[in-house]
């Protein structure tokens, strides 16, 4: 961030008394300053960095945050928020002379409006359980993803997190209706507005959603609930290329009436890895160059989906667009569709070495961006794998590649930068952006610059140091 606190050096201990000061702030056992009690708060879950952090609290209310905070405000700390930590860019590791601000404890779903269709939830609550809740008030909270059994809904918001129902629902920013939120100075701003249409001034809550923690911490947010789905049919289908996926796509919409949950594409090779590491049973005869698992839901009972998605399926068949297809007749089959999916990030672990990337590309220049990334890759290191899958109806590609075979993991990890450096500019020559869903944290801060305009890169740092002027909030991170 550019600012005059730039040049300065960050401090790397705490002030005397700090820990204290913290200690009577919060309630008995809000303070981790034990070693292998700070271990887990330290991990990070690719294990490219370490936390650094000394001292961990976990308060228990947003007025012991509010306290912590002020507390650190004060003492110039810097403050590294954290949630089911499960993020994939870093944006939850400490530094030397930071704490680690743990949502664990703030996890009340306060309450489920199932007339309004909304949710009162804290932010250390977790995903699967906010989910569950819904349910059992018979409506949806539609925010899926790999980690829902672990990461929480206050990570979800300051990472504006995707996943597979944005095709129809939209992502975290169109979930969130209000927000609590707790200020770089302490005080707290309260945006708890269970409202569906409020012009009453800025969007003060998207400011926050999105910002990775770096200018506040969110303690609890009123988030939208939808119908629950009645009749739900589930396909996995062979193409002969993500062309015809963006042409499946299409005659999917406007032939269920726009009913289309979900539209995930599956290179080959991601598929063969979760068959190989992952528990993945391939569910066709032959293999081919893609798939896509295609999810249709219906809140009205006895909505005939299952004749409508027959029909899609065939007029596929007819137009070339489908080479071969299932679907599911049971639930327990969905299931086993869906592994094929939602593996594929554990299985390029057990597979090898593996470099990542979170794209984004206008919808219809998915096709020509894998082609043209994987020429680039393909060219710069013969034998790579190219791993590429993710939810092509919003634009979002994994462009993923495991090491070549008999290339050691080190090795080929050490090409990160250099492969990113292919990667990324093609992205931007689609007009797409090079963090999609997952965020910038440390992962990406550096490299991000090249890819803001100098207007949007000004107008960033000014919203940053208007309201966190000291650079106490996630410092180093998002900007």
């Amino acid at each position: 961030m550019t600012s005059e606190h730039e040049n300065e050096a960050r401090r790397t201990d705490l002030p005397e008394g700090f820990v204290d000061a913290l200690r009577e702030a919060l309630t008995d056992g809000s303070v981790i300053t034990d070693v292998d009690d700070l271990e887990p708060y330290l991990r990070e879950e690719r294990g490219l960095f370490a936390g650094k952090a000394q001292v961990v609290v976990t308060p228990a209310t947003t007025e012991e945050l509010a306290s912590a905070v002020a507390i650190c405000a004060e003492a110039g700390v810097g403050m590294v928020p954290q949630g089911g930590n499960t993020g994939l860019v870093g944006g939850s590791v400490s530094n030397a002379g930071e704490i680690v601000v743990s949502m664990k404890r703030m996890n009340a779903i306060r309450e489920v409006d199932a007339v309004n269709f909304t949710a009162t939830v804290e932010a250390g609550a977790v995903l699967a359980d906010i989910q569950k809740a819904a349910a059992d008030a018979g409506c949806l909270f539609p925010l899926s993803l790999g980690a829902e059994g672990s990461c929480t809904i206050g990570g979800n918001i300051a990472s504006n997190a995707g996943g597979i129902g944005v095709l129809r629902y939209g992502n975290t920013r169109q979930l969130t209706l209000g927000l609590e939120v707790v200020l770089p100075d302490g005080r707290v701003w309260d945006g708890m507005r269970p409202l569906w249409k409020d012009n009453s001034g800025y969007s003060l809550k998207d400011v926050f959603i999105g910002s990775e923690g770096s200018l506040g911490f969110v303690t609890a947010a009123v988030v939208k609930l939808f119908p629950e789905p009645k009749e739900m049919q589930t396909a996995f289908c062979a193409l002969p290329s993500p062309a015809a996926a963006l042409s499946l796509l299409s005659l999917a919409r406007k032939r269920s009436g726009d009913q289309v949950a979900a539209f995930e594409l599956l290179s080959d090779f991601a598929c063969g890895i979760v068959c190989e590491h992952a528990g993945g049973v391939f569910p066709l005869g032959e293999r081919r160059p893609w798939y896509a698992l295609i999810e249709l839901s219906s809140s009205r009972e006895n909505s005939d989906l299952r004749e409508v998605f027959e029909g899609i399926l065939a007029e596929a068949f007819e137009e070339g667009l489908v080479e071969d297809a299932v679907l599911a007749e049971s639930l327990d089959q969905r299931e086993r569709l869906w592994v094929l999916r939602e593996r594929t990030p554990e299985a390029q672990k057990k597979a090898g070495g593996s470099i990542k990337h979170d794209i984004s590309v206008p919808v219809g220049s998915v096709p020509a961006f894998i082609e043209k990334a994987s020429a680039a890759v393909e060219d710069y290191m013969p034998g790579i794998n190219v791993c590429a899958f993710g939810h092509v109806g919003d634009g979002n590609i994994h462009f993923n590649m495991t090491q070549p075979e008999g290339m050691e993991k080190a090795a080929f990890l050490g090409h990160w930068e250099r492969v990113n450096d292919i990667v990324h500019p093609i992205a931007r020559d689609f007009k797409g952006s090079i963090s999609a869903e997952h965020g910038i944290g440390l992962l990406k801060v550096k490299e991000i610059k090249d890819y803001r305009s100098a207007v949007e890169e000004d107008l960033n740092a000014r919203i940053k140091r208007a309201i966190d002027p000291q650079n106490l909030m996630n410092p180093e991170k998002f900007i």
